[in-house]
Protein backbone atom coordinates (compact mmCIF):
# COMPACT_ATOMS: atom_id res chain seq x y z
CA UNK A 1 0.00 0.00 0.00
CA UNK A 2 1.30 3.46 -0.90
CA UNK A 3 1.59 5.71 2.13
CA UNK A 4 0.37 9.26 1.87
CA UNK A 5 2.92 11.98 2.40
CA UNK A 6 1.17 14.31 4.86
CA UNK A 7 4.02 16.82 4.72
CA UNK A 8 3.84 17.63 1.00
CA UNK A 9 2.26 21.04 0.49
CA UNK A 10 0.08 22.21 -2.36
CA UNK A 11 0.75 25.87 -3.07
CA UNK A 12 -2.33 27.77 -4.31
CA UNK A 13 -2.57 31.42 -5.36
CA UNK A 14 -5.85 33.31 -5.39
CA UNK A 15 -6.23 36.38 -7.58
CA UNK A 16 -9.58 38.11 -7.64
CA UNK A 17 -11.52 41.02 -9.13
CA UNK A 18 -8.94 42.31 -11.63
CA UNK A 19 -11.65 44.24 -13.56
CA UNK A 20 -9.65 44.44 -16.79
CA UNK A 21 -10.97 46.55 -19.66
CA UNK A 22 -10.68 46.61 -23.42
CA UNK A 23 -8.97 50.00 -23.16
CA UNK A 24 -5.33 49.48 -22.04
CA UNK A 25 -5.61 52.79 -20.19
CA UNK A 26 -8.88 51.82 -18.53
CA UNK A 27 -9.14 52.89 -14.90
CA UNK A 28 -11.41 51.78 -12.09
CA UNK A 29 -11.83 54.41 -9.38
CA UNK A 30 -8.47 55.93 -10.25
CA UNK A 31 -6.46 52.74 -10.79
CA UNK A 32 -5.30 51.37 -14.14
CA UNK A 33 -6.43 47.79 -13.66
CA UNK A 34 -3.95 46.30 -16.13
CA UNK A 35 -1.05 47.98 -14.36
CA UNK A 36 -2.21 46.86 -10.93
CA UNK A 37 -2.58 43.24 -12.07
CA UNK A 38 0.91 43.40 -13.59
CA UNK A 39 2.26 44.65 -10.25
CA UNK A 40 0.55 41.83 -8.35
CA UNK A 41 1.80 39.14 -10.73
CA UNK A 42 5.35 40.52 -10.63
CA UNK A 43 5.35 40.48 -6.83
CA UNK A 44 3.92 36.99 -6.37
CA UNK A 45 6.46 35.58 -8.83
CA UNK A 46 9.25 37.07 -6.74
CA UNK A 47 7.86 35.92 -3.40
CA UNK A 48 7.51 32.17 -3.81
CA UNK A 49 8.20 29.36 -6.24
CA UNK A 50 5.65 28.63 -8.95
CA UNK A 51 2.14 28.01 -7.55
CA UNK A 52 0.72 24.56 -8.16
CA UNK A 53 -2.68 26.11 -8.87
CA UNK A 54 -4.05 29.61 -9.50
CA UNK A 55 -7.71 30.45 -8.76
CA UNK A 56 -9.12 33.64 -10.31
CA UNK A 57 -12.40 34.24 -8.52
CA UNK A 58 -14.48 36.50 -10.70
CA UNK A 59 -14.96 40.03 -12.02
CA UNK A 60 -12.19 39.24 -14.44
CA UNK A 61 -13.32 42.07 -16.71
CA UNK A 62 -15.07 45.31 -15.87
CA UNK A 63 -16.60 45.59 -19.34
CA UNK A 64 -17.07 41.85 -20.14
CA UNK A 65 -15.16 42.40 -23.38
CA UNK A 66 -13.41 39.73 -25.41
CA UNK A 67 -10.23 41.79 -25.56
CA UNK A 68 -10.13 42.10 -21.76
CA UNK A 69 -10.43 38.32 -21.35
CA UNK A 70 -7.73 37.71 -23.94
CA UNK A 71 -5.46 40.16 -22.14
CA UNK A 72 -6.11 38.36 -18.87
CA UNK A 73 -5.22 35.05 -20.49
CA UNK A 74 -2.00 36.54 -21.79
CA UNK A 75 -1.02 37.92 -18.38
CA UNK A 76 -1.78 34.65 -16.61
CA UNK A 77 0.19 32.59 -19.13
CA UNK A 78 3.33 33.26 -17.05
CA UNK A 79 2.14 30.55 -14.64
CA UNK A 80 3.01 26.98 -15.57
CA UNK A 81 0.39 25.20 -13.48
CA UNK A 82 -3.40 25.13 -13.89
CA UNK A 83 -5.14 28.52 -13.86
CA UNK A 84 -8.88 28.25 -13.23
CA UNK A 85 -11.32 31.11 -13.90
CA UNK A 86 -14.83 31.74 -12.64
CA UNK A 87 -17.44 34.39 -13.38
CA UNK A 88 -18.36 37.40 -11.30
CA UNK A 89 -21.20 39.88 -11.66
CA UNK A 90 -19.26 42.03 -14.14
CA UNK A 91 -18.48 39.06 -16.39
CA UNK A 92 -20.26 37.51 -19.34
CA UNK A 93 -20.20 33.86 -18.25
CA UNK A 94 -21.08 32.57 -21.73
CA UNK A 95 -18.32 34.51 -23.46
CA UNK A 96 -15.90 33.74 -20.66
CA UNK A 97 -16.57 30.02 -20.97
CA UNK A 98 -15.91 30.06 -24.71
CA UNK A 99 -12.70 32.06 -24.40
CA UNK A 100 -11.32 30.33 -21.32
CA UNK A 101 -11.35 26.89 -22.90
CA UNK A 102 -11.77 23.57 -21.08
CA UNK A 103 -8.77 24.02 -18.80
CA UNK A 104 -9.40 27.50 -17.41
CA UNK A 105 -13.16 26.86 -17.13
CA UNK A 106 -12.69 23.58 -15.22
CA UNK A 107 -15.06 23.48 -12.24
CA UNK A 108 -13.68 20.45 -10.42
CA UNK A 109 -10.07 19.56 -9.73
CA UNK A 110 -8.34 17.04 -7.49
CA UNK A 111 -4.73 17.89 -6.72
CA UNK A 112 -2.31 17.41 -3.84
CA UNK A 113 -4.80 15.38 -1.85
CA UNK A 114 -7.36 18.18 -2.05
CA UNK A 115 -10.57 18.68 -3.99
CA UNK A 116 -11.46 22.06 -5.51
CA UNK A 117 -15.07 22.85 -6.44
CA UNK A 118 -15.72 26.07 -8.35
CA UNK A 119 -19.24 27.49 -8.54
CA UNK A 120 -20.80 30.12 -10.79
CA UNK A 121 -22.77 32.49 -8.56
CA UNK A 122 -23.19 35.18 -11.24
CA UNK A 123 -26.62 36.35 -12.38
CA UNK A 124 -26.89 37.92 -15.83
CA UNK A 125 -26.96 41.72 -15.54
CA UNK A 126 -27.38 41.62 -11.74
CA UNK A 127 -24.89 42.58 -9.05
CA UNK A 128 -26.02 40.06 -6.41
CA UNK A 129 -25.23 36.37 -6.52
CA UNK A 130 -27.43 33.28 -6.82
CA UNK A 131 -26.64 29.58 -7.22
CA UNK A 132 -28.98 27.80 -9.60
CA UNK A 133 -30.43 24.39 -8.81
CA UNK A 134 -27.96 22.98 -11.33
CA UNK A 135 -25.01 24.51 -9.46
CA UNK A 136 -26.28 23.29 -6.09
CA UNK A 137 -26.81 19.79 -7.50
CA UNK A 138 -23.30 19.82 -8.94
CA UNK A 139 -21.93 20.85 -5.55
CA UNK A 140 -23.82 18.10 -3.72
CA UNK A 141 -22.93 15.38 -6.22
CA UNK A 142 -19.27 16.30 -6.32
CA UNK A 143 -18.94 16.37 -2.55
CA UNK A 144 -20.78 13.03 -2.26
CA UNK A 145 -18.56 11.32 -4.80
CA UNK A 146 -15.30 12.48 -3.20
CA UNK A 147 -16.23 12.48 0.45
CA UNK A 148 -12.86 11.62 2.03
CA UNK A 149 -10.95 14.47 0.38
CA UNK A 150 -10.44 17.82 2.16
CA UNK A 151 -12.22 20.34 -0.01
CA UNK A 152 -12.04 24.00 -0.95
CA UNK A 153 -15.21 25.50 -2.43
CA UNK A 154 -14.81 28.76 -4.35
CA UNK A 155 -17.37 31.22 -5.73
CA UNK A 156 -17.49 34.93 -6.45
CA UNK A 157 -20.17 36.23 -4.07
CA UNK A 158 -19.93 36.20 -0.28
CA UNK A 159 -22.22 33.62 1.38
CA UNK A 160 -22.21 35.35 4.79
CA UNK A 161 -22.81 38.91 5.94
CA UNK A 162 -19.60 40.89 6.37
CA UNK A 163 -20.91 43.82 8.39
CA UNK A 164 -21.03 46.22 5.45
CA UNK A 165 -24.56 47.33 4.60
CA UNK A 166 -24.19 48.03 0.90
CA UNK A 167 -22.10 44.90 0.28
CA UNK A 168 -24.37 42.60 2.27
CA UNK A 169 -27.23 43.60 -0.04
CA UNK A 170 -25.33 42.23 -3.05
CA UNK A 171 -23.99 38.96 -1.67
CA UNK A 172 -25.24 35.44 -2.35
CA UNK A 173 -29.02 35.62 -2.11
CA UNK A 174 -29.75 31.92 -1.60
CA UNK A 175 -27.03 31.32 0.93
CA UNK A 176 -29.30 29.12 3.08
CA UNK A 177 -29.54 26.58 0.25
CA UNK A 178 -25.77 26.72 -0.17
CA UNK A 179 -25.10 26.04 3.50
CA UNK A 180 -27.72 23.29 3.65
CA UNK A 181 -25.55 21.37 1.20
CA UNK A 182 -22.18 22.20 2.74
CA UNK A 183 -23.22 21.49 6.31
CA UNK A 184 -23.70 17.82 5.38
CA UNK A 185 -20.07 17.37 4.31
CA UNK A 186 -17.46 17.79 7.05
CA UNK A 187 -14.62 17.40 4.53
CA UNK A 188 -15.21 20.99 3.38
CA UNK A 189 -12.39 22.94 5.01
CA UNK A 190 -12.44 26.25 3.12
CA UNK A 191 -15.04 28.45 1.41
CA UNK A 192 -13.31 31.13 -0.65
CA UNK A 193 -14.69 34.14 -2.51
CA UNK A 194 -13.92 37.52 -4.06
CA UNK A 195 -16.41 40.36 -4.76
CA UNK A 196 -15.91 42.30 -1.50
CA UNK A 197 -12.48 43.77 -2.41
CA UNK A 198 -11.15 43.28 1.12
CA UNK A 199 -9.67 40.65 3.40
CA UNK A 200 -12.02 38.41 5.39
CA UNK A 201 -11.15 35.49 7.66
CA UNK A 202 -13.63 33.75 9.96
CA UNK A 203 -14.67 30.23 10.92
CA UNK A 204 -18.18 28.79 10.66
CA UNK A 205 -18.83 25.28 12.00
CA UNK A 206 -15.21 24.37 11.46
CA UNK A 207 -15.10 25.78 7.91
CA UNK A 208 -12.60 28.57 7.18
CA UNK A 209 -14.37 31.48 5.44
CA UNK A 210 -11.95 33.57 3.40
CA UNK A 211 -12.08 36.55 1.05
CA UNK A 212 -9.20 38.35 -0.56
CA UNK A 213 -8.29 41.89 -1.62
CA UNK A 214 -8.77 42.78 -5.27
CA UNK A 215 -5.81 43.06 -7.60
CA UNK A 216 -6.99 46.64 -8.17
CA UNK A 217 -9.22 48.86 -6.00
CA UNK A 218 -10.16 48.09 -2.35
CA UNK A 219 -13.42 48.72 -0.48
CA UNK A 220 -13.47 49.98 3.08
CA UNK A 221 -14.53 47.29 5.54
CA UNK A 222 -17.47 47.85 7.90
CA UNK A 223 -18.93 50.69 5.84
CA UNK A 224 -22.70 50.86 5.44
CA UNK A 225 -22.31 53.01 2.32
CA UNK A 226 -20.00 52.61 -0.64
CA UNK A 227 -16.47 53.60 0.39
CA UNK A 228 -13.05 53.18 -1.20
CA UNK A 229 -10.03 52.21 0.89
CA UNK A 230 -6.44 53.32 0.30
CA UNK A 231 -4.94 49.86 0.82
CA UNK A 232 -2.76 48.45 -1.94
CA UNK A 233 -3.82 45.77 -4.45
CA UNK A 234 -3.62 42.28 -2.99
CA UNK A 235 -3.74 38.51 -3.40
CA UNK A 236 -3.78 35.38 -1.22
CA UNK A 237 -1.41 32.43 -0.85
CA UNK A 238 -2.41 28.99 0.45
CA UNK A 239 -0.27 26.10 1.62
CA UNK A 240 -2.56 23.04 1.77
CA UNK A 241 -1.57 19.70 3.29
CA UNK A 242 -3.21 16.35 2.43
CA UNK A 243 -4.14 16.07 6.11
CA UNK A 244 -6.55 18.96 5.58
CA UNK A 245 -4.40 21.54 7.34
CA UNK A 246 -4.59 25.04 5.88
CA UNK A 247 -2.02 27.82 6.02
CA UNK A 248 -2.90 31.06 4.28
CA UNK A 249 -1.87 34.69 4.17
CA UNK A 250 -2.73 37.83 2.24
CA UNK A 251 -0.06 39.84 0.47
CA UNK A 252 -0.18 43.32 -1.02
CA UNK A 253 1.92 45.09 -3.60
CA UNK A 254 4.79 47.23 -2.46
CA UNK A 255 6.20 50.02 -4.59
CA UNK A 256 3.14 50.25 -6.83
CA UNK A 257 2.11 53.90 -7.13
CA UNK A 258 -1.63 54.51 -7.24
CA UNK A 259 -4.16 57.16 -6.22
CA UNK A 260 -7.59 55.65 -5.57
CA UNK A 261 -10.62 57.88 -5.85
CA UNK A 262 -11.62 57.82 -2.20
CA UNK A 263 -14.38 60.39 -2.82
CA UNK A 264 -16.29 58.13 -5.19
CA UNK A 265 -19.83 57.13 -4.23
CA UNK A 266 -20.04 54.16 -6.61
CA UNK A 267 -18.89 52.67 -9.88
Amino acid sequence: MTQRDDTKRLRVLQLTDPHLMADPQGRLLGINTRDSLDAVIAQVRQERPEPDLVLVTGDLAQDASESAYRELSRKLSVFDGPVLWMSGNHDDSGLLGRLAGPDASCKHLIAGGWQFVLLDSSVHRKVHGHLTETELAFLETTLSENEPLPTLVALHHHPVDIGSGWMDNIGLKNRDAFWQVLDRFPQVRVVLWGHIHQEWDQVRNGVRLLATPSTCIQFKGGSDDFAVDELAPGYRWFELLPSGAVETEVGRTSGFAFEPDVNSTGY
